[in-house]
């Protein structure tokens, strides 16, 4: 039978695609197996399981994950929805359908709350998967090296193990809400097909207290972002700081968006109307020019709705064929990633374009190997609990000058020159259940956050305060310079100073002759530092992925190791079991 499908063109919103998709699927399941998948509720109130697993970085394969999960209990099934880190890989061989919904953090790397699950995956002692059905949706964004890799890597661990693929795995660039409510549709009746075939199953009772019901969606989302008006913009950074950082606020008027201390924001940005222009000009297209399926002229399609300022994969191939510019074809066909991002760094589609000054373009064929404009995600920098009218945001504006052009962030200079106090701008809010303040107000919290990475500690210090929470909390701060770079200052210390903040430890690495920075501090204080730890602290680190997180962590483990007598091994264990109890958190980028 076919599956029926929503087709892409059909006047509907997510949400109404989304219901239709998971009605018209659930209906097709029926008729395909008449009653066999209903039989097991017809006895004893009991449905058969299917176990929703998801790696999420920042909530989207999450958010996809509750989806197929609302999905589901339409087919007649007990979804049972985990983090892959909550679950023990010994336990997959009892489980007979699985779905796995996960993102690719980094470079091709699992997400933080998929890392010990994929761990145990991958090892030897792993066990035999031959009871097991299962499907893998992997999300990702072809502009990265490692695209959906951690969904692959899965995807291909899981058969070697022996379970049986349903269906083939789906990847999702950064446009997945489509494909992915269409690959929902399509996998539950084939694990609904299965059940007949494979004998008895395994059932989970309907009344289960892990059952949840489907998540509330927001009518604001990338694809609709709230108009909000930005109440503030000011900045926090000296006039003798190398940084610009910003302080935002954006009000929420009636808007209904709700967010909570730990989400992120996500902000629809406007492209530089020069370099706009400037592409304009050099392709020869009239800026009021016409483009296939479009409703809006060239011109304003490049402001609002493509990638101007990081090519595409796509658009590099397609210079490199046109250009004859042997620096780029030796760069793209030796594969050599840090050789090709080092050429690339600062480069925007422009510069690109006039490598091959005779190169034509029609605006079909131009807009044709662009990337979709995506929006940007700040971490939130306010508790909801503090100002309930509005959501900050700390942004640092990125700001560069290479081949006599001005270049900058598309998004942080966007909001800097371009969004003044007063004007507005698209956003929506992107749920990260993954880091959050401790829900016991007695645990001690440790956050490590040098620059802007203090955006969401800000919001949980307002959360404590406004909660009453008692827990002891530690702050780790640092930038360049005290006198420049302390952002937030006159906050920190009201904090410091009425015992909310119980500790600060501050490192300002170029105010002295040896730089120090946060993992410094930490090791100078390692004996305390663990002391928290052992008092059932939540650590948290938001920032720089590349550099400051992987140096927090390797402090982390030395100061396990050194204060709690350890060998390397066993403090690895001390941070993977402080990981599986959530209480060593991330948000970084």
């Amino acid at each position: 039978m076919k599956m029926p499908y929503i087709p892409q063109d059909a006047p509907f919103s997510d949400d109404q695609r989304v219901w239709l998709t998971g009605f018209l699927a659930g209906m097709s399941s029926r008729l395909a197996v008449g009653s066999s998948s209903a039989a097991p509720a017809a006895s004893g109130g009991q449905l058969p399981a299917v176990h929703v697993l998801y790696g999420s970085q920042t909530g989207n394969a999450e958010g996809v994950a509750e989806d197929a999960a609302a999905a589901a209990r339409s087919h007649g099934f007990a979804p049972v929805v985990s983090a892959l880190d909550d679950v023990e890989v010994d336990a997959l061989a009892s489980m007979q359908r699985v779905l796995v919904v996960t993102s690719t953090y980094g470079e091709g790397e699992m997400p933080d709350n998929a890392e010990l699950f994929w761990q145990a995956l991958s090892a030897e002692t792993a066990p035999r998967l031959e009871a097991t059905d299962f499907a893998v949706l992997a999300l990702g964004d072809t502009g990265y090296d490692g695209y959906c890799q951690a969904g692959k890597m899965i995807d291909t661990r899981l058969e070697q193990l022996g379970a049986r693929r349903v269906t083939p795995r789906v990847d999702c660039d950064v446009d997945y809400e489509d494909a992915a409510a269409a690959w929902v549709a399509e996998t539950l009746p084939l694990l609904a097909a299965v059940e007949g075939i494979r004998g008895e199953s395994p059932v989970a009772d309907v009344a289960a207290p892990d059952a949840k019901p489907a998540r509330k969606r927001s009518q604001w989302n990338r694809k609709n972002p709230y108009v909000s008006t930005l109440a503030v913009n000011r900045r926090l950074s000296g006039d003798g700081s190398a940084k610009e950082i910003r302080h935002y606020e954006f009000a929420l008027a009636d808007s209904g968006l709700e967010y909570e201390a730990g989400d992120a924001l996500g902000v629809m940005p406007v492209n530089d109307p020069r370099l706009v222009d400037a592409l304009v000009s050099r392709l020869g297209i009239p800026a009021d020019a016409a483009v296939t399926g479009k409703e809006r002229p060239f011109s304003d399609l490049l402001m609002h709705s493509y990638e101007i300022s990081t090519p595409s994969h796509e658009f590099l191939d397609e210079i490199e064929k046109r250009a004859g510019n042997d620096e780029l074809t030796h760069v793209l066909r030796h594969g050599d990633k840090e050789a090709l991002d080092a050429w690339l760094w600062g480069k925007d589609v422009l510069d690109l374009l006039l490598l091959a000054p005779a190169l034509s373009m029609t605006a079909d064929e131009f807009v044709g190997v662009l990337k979709p404009l995506q929006h940007r995600a700040y971490s939130i920098s306010s508790s909801p609990l503090a100002d309930p009218g509005s959501v900050h945001l700390t942004v640092a504006s990125v700001r560069h000058t290479s081949a006599g052009r001005d270049r900058g962030g598309v998004c942080s200079t966007y909001l800097a020159d371009r969004v003044a106090e007063g004007g507005t701008g698209g956003i929506f809010v992107s749920k990260n259940k993954s880091f959050r303040v401790p829900a016991d107000d007695h645990a001690p919290m440790i956050m490590v956050g040098p620059g802007t990475g203090i955006a969401p500690f800000r919001a949980f210090l307002q959360e404590r305060r406004a909660r009453g929470a008692v827990g002891r909390n530690w702050l780790f701060f640092g930038d360049q310079h005290r006198a420049s770079d302390y952002i937030y200052e006159d906050e920190i210390g009201a904090m410091s100073d009425s015992g909310l903040l119980t500790r600060l430890d501050l490192a300002f690495s170029r105010d002295q002759a040896e730089k120090v920075y946060v993992q410094n501090r930490m090791l100078e204080n390692g004996k305390e530092l663990f002391a928290w730890l052992e008092d059932g602290g939540h650590f948290y680190v938001c920032g720089d992925a590349t550099r400051m997180a992987k140096d927090v962590d390797r402090a982390l483990h030395h100061v396990i190791a050194t204060h709690g007598g350890l060998s390397a091994e066993d403090a690895s264990e001390y941070v993977n079991k402080l990981k599986k109890d959530k209480r060593y958190l991330r948000d970084v980028y």
